[in-house]
């Protein structure tokens, strides 16, 4: 009874949070607090409960190293002119009949190498949205082609910062992980497409001006070497080299093209590593500001915190009574179906994709005793789920940024596609399994 008191009151306060505008980290915290209280009530002693709150963070070591290195990353990217020079020279070479389409393959593309969807939207989305506008196209089919785009990588990336917490939570190779969630998403990547290109297309010139991205090319040198940051990532990536390795040698590409090509002095480039690439020309910021290691410091603070209520969960065994309901359900339906009806719980609960993501690894981790499969299932559920909850930040903030309606949630069919098209394999799977025993 005080195990279900205890996550009662935690959802109420995320729920209250949320309504009121209050920042996500404060109801976290208060969320600790409530946890503490509980181990408290189960005699644990304070010495004890800051020992599981350590090993819980201890746990997410990795991923808070790699997530400062990926701001900095990000920065080095904006400022180098590597996302510009992308974004300028694919928005050029694309069919403006089938523009909603290309808005989902090109915040696909985006979001696959920078790994970052909250990246993403800020750059390449807006971009969309603008020129989709421009074009005539309704806010809610771009916004709901953005939304999908932008996802796309934040699944199945190797600088995705969702990818690297299932990876670390479930102790599989990410590579191996990426290789799987390609497999599992091609039927609903292919659907998605056809579907673009059929709902979304639009009777207007097929050129597209490059007037509303001329801006790149007027404050930053668009030379060739720019892009190699990014093909250091792929190449790399393809090699299945080390992910921090990976990152640190585009960091390192990314600090000579920053001096070389935009001529950024020592003082300027620690500046933008620290704070965030931020353009002098607001027009210019609008589009490209942002990443820097103080970015990532609210997320780093969320896992953090977050990470702390699962040393306590496990010692205190305060989610074993969701846990069995959990198997009843996959019991009566599939493992998948169990993961996803837990996944849509916790993204509507916590409000976050990180918190989420860890409440359903805890609850379903006893379900899937093959890791590589259990990474699969959270990166085909509560990754995707969590961009699906309206009042969830992954859902508010991209479509607050293009300033796209709430509405286009329901057209970003990519996000439902995936989950949809698994649960489907899984009752397959699971009736030939059966067919097969009984024979």
């Amino acid at each position: 009874m005080a195990e279900m008191i205890t996550l009662l009151i935690f959802a109420c306060t995320l729920t209250i949070c949320i309504i009121a505008d209050i920042p996500v980290l404060i109801a976290l915290f208060l969320g600790l607090m409530y946890f503490i209280s509980y181990a408290i009530y189960r005699k644990f002693t304070l010495k004890e409960i800051c020992q599981m709150i350590l090993n819980g963070i201890i746990e997410a070591k990795t991923i808070l190293i790699v997530f400062s290195l990926i701001g900095m990353l990000t920065a080095l990217w904006r400022a180098g002119g590597t996302i510009p020079f992308i974004i300028y020279h694919t928005l050029a070479l694309i069919d403006s009949r089938f523009f909603v389409m290309f808005a989902f393959l090109l915040c696909s593309m985006v979001s696959s190498l920078t790994g970052t969807a909250f990246g993403t939207v800020g750059t390449m989305g807006v971009i969309c949205m603008i020129t989709g506008k421009a074009l005539g196209i309704s806010p809610f089919h771009l916004g709901g082609a953005i939304l999908s785009g932008v996802f796309f990588g934040d699944r199945c990336s190797p600088m995705s910062s969702s990818a690297l917490l299932v990876s670390e939570l479930t102790g599989t190779d990410i590579y191996t992980n990426i290789k799987n969630m390609i497999r599992t998403s091609i039927v609903p990547f292919i659907f998605s497409v056809a579907f673009y290109a059929i709902t979304g297309y639009v009777n207007t010139s097929s050129i597209i001006s490059t007037d509303s991205v001329a801006i790149f090319a007027d404050n930053f040198n668009l030379s060739p070497w720019v892009i190699l940051p990014a093909l250091i990532i792929v190449i790399l990536a393809l090699c299945k080299y080390n992910i921090k390795v990976t990152i640190i040698w585009s960091i390192i590409s990314g600090v000579f093209i920053c001096l070389l090509f935009q001529k950024m002095s020592i003082f300027e480039l620690v500046r933008c590593l620290i704070t965030g690439y931020h353009a002098e020309n607001p027009k210019l910021a609008i589009l490209i500001d942002g990443g820097g290691l103080v970015s990532m410091v609210k997320t780093m603070a969320i896992i953090a915190i977050s990470s702390s209520y699962f040393g306590i969960f496990r010692k205190t065994k305060l989610l074993d009574g969701i846990k069995l309901w959990s198997n009843t359900i996959a019991e009566q339906t599939t493992n998948f179906a169990a993961v996803l009806i837990v996944s849509t719980i916790t993204a509507a609960l916590s409000c976050n994709q990180t918190l989420a993501t860890m409440l359903t690894y805890e609850i379903t981790n006893n379900l899937v005793p093959d890791s590589e499969q259990l990474a699969v299932f959270l990166e085909n559920t509560v990754i995707l789920i969590s961009a699906l909850i309206p009042w969830s930040i992954a859902a508010a903030f991209p479509l607050s940024t293009v300033e796209a309606p709430t509405s286009s949630i329901i057209y970003a069919v990519y996000l439902y596609a995936v989950p949809l098209w698994n649960l489907f394999v899984s009752y397959i799977n699971s009736r030939r399994y059966k067919r097969d025993v009984a024979f």
